[in-house]
């Protein structure tokens, strides 16, 4: 017996089998389906395709050029610094020039030294670029003098003007404690805290500004000693406060003008406040002989500077 199964699709887009000529043989224990496909056989449209990854960005040639402009940038204000602006480089020249001239107290042409050289440099911050490498170019300025100071305070090379300029006592070896912790304070609040942060332009202006000024007005004006510190004075004790809170008020203005930052002021002129009172007590302590003031000030201002900005 035969019998025909055929099915004819509705849509005429879609294939189906056609089932026919279905046969059971008296030889075969089981039944035969026979299966014709219609000709010719439907295409198959692949709808998903395995994504392939995403092209490489590839500089363009702007980005080739900005980067090369910044590298330019920053390597001449490096040298402009270098030339002008250094740390007992050129101001240390021209003081000991003042200085051997009868026009200038070694004492006094020192704190100049100390206020004007870090502050020159914090200032020259923003002739740099913008781009990552700008705060190492820049630390390249005070980690010169750096080496100077060692190649000088280890006798390798001697400079009376240079020892006479920043040392009290004239002794080479001197540029191994003091000086040397100043420069390399410069190194770190421009690697850790740049022109970006208030932290260290507050941290430099106590230790250049208030810290300086503290001494010169002190051996000036210090005839009445701070009881528990008979090496410091009432006079130092609140210049140190009264300088080191203007120059740092005037730094984050400066700052501030440029962009670097946004500060609420009523805030700010509390906190810097705050800062230089701390750091203030700090100075007046009897711990010069175990701590010098370039390490102590700095660090502490730092401290208080970053608890202060970032609450």
């Amino acid at each position: 017996m035969t019998s025909l199964l055929s099915f004819t699709p509705s849509t005429p887009s879609i294939y189906l089998p056609t089932f026919s000529n279905v046969r059971h043989h008296h030889r075969l224990s089981s039944t035969t389906l026979l299966i014709s496909y219609p000709h010719p056989l439907p295409r198959v449209h692949v709808l998903y395709r395995t994504p392939h990854a995403p092209p490489r960005p590839s500089l363009s040639a702007s980005a080739l050029r900005a980067a090369a402009d910044g590298l330019l940038q920053d390597a001449g204000a490096t040298a402009f610094v270098l030339a002008g602006q250094a740390p007992t480089a050129s101001s240390s020249l021209l003081f000991d020039n003042l200085t051997q001239r009868n026009l200038l107290q070694q004492s006094l042409s020192r704190k100049l030294v100390h206020i004007l050289s870090g502050l020159l440099f914090m200032l020259s911050w923003p002739i740099f670029s913008t781009s990552t490498a700008a705060r190492y170019f820049a630390s390249v300025v005070p980690l010169v003098n750096c080496l100077r100071l060692l190649l000088h305070g280890l006798s390798i090379v001697t400079n009376e003007g240079l020892v006479k300029s920043v040392t009290r006592e004239g002794n080479p070896k001197e540029l191994l404690r003091g000086p040397l912790y100043y420069v390399l304070i410069l190194i770190l609040c421009a690697l850790a805290f740049w022109r970006e942060s208030p932290v260290g332009v507050v941290s430099l202006a106590m230790m250049c500004g208030g810290d300086g000024v503290a001494d010169i007005m002190g051996r000036k004006f210090g005839s009445i000693k701070i009881p528990y510190n008979q090496k410091k004075s009432w006079a130092g004790s609140i210049s140190m406060f009264l300088f080191g809170f203007v120059i740092s008020i005037g730094m984050l203005y400066y700052y501030s003008f440029l962009g670097y930052f946004q500060l609420n002021w009523v805030e700010t002129v509390e906190k810097v406040a705050l800062i230089s009172l701390v750091a203030t007590i700090v100075e007046s302590l009897p711990i010069t002989d175990v701590l010098d003031d370039n390490i102590s000030v700095p660090l502490v201002s730092m401290a208080a500077a970053y608890l202060s900005f970032s609450l």
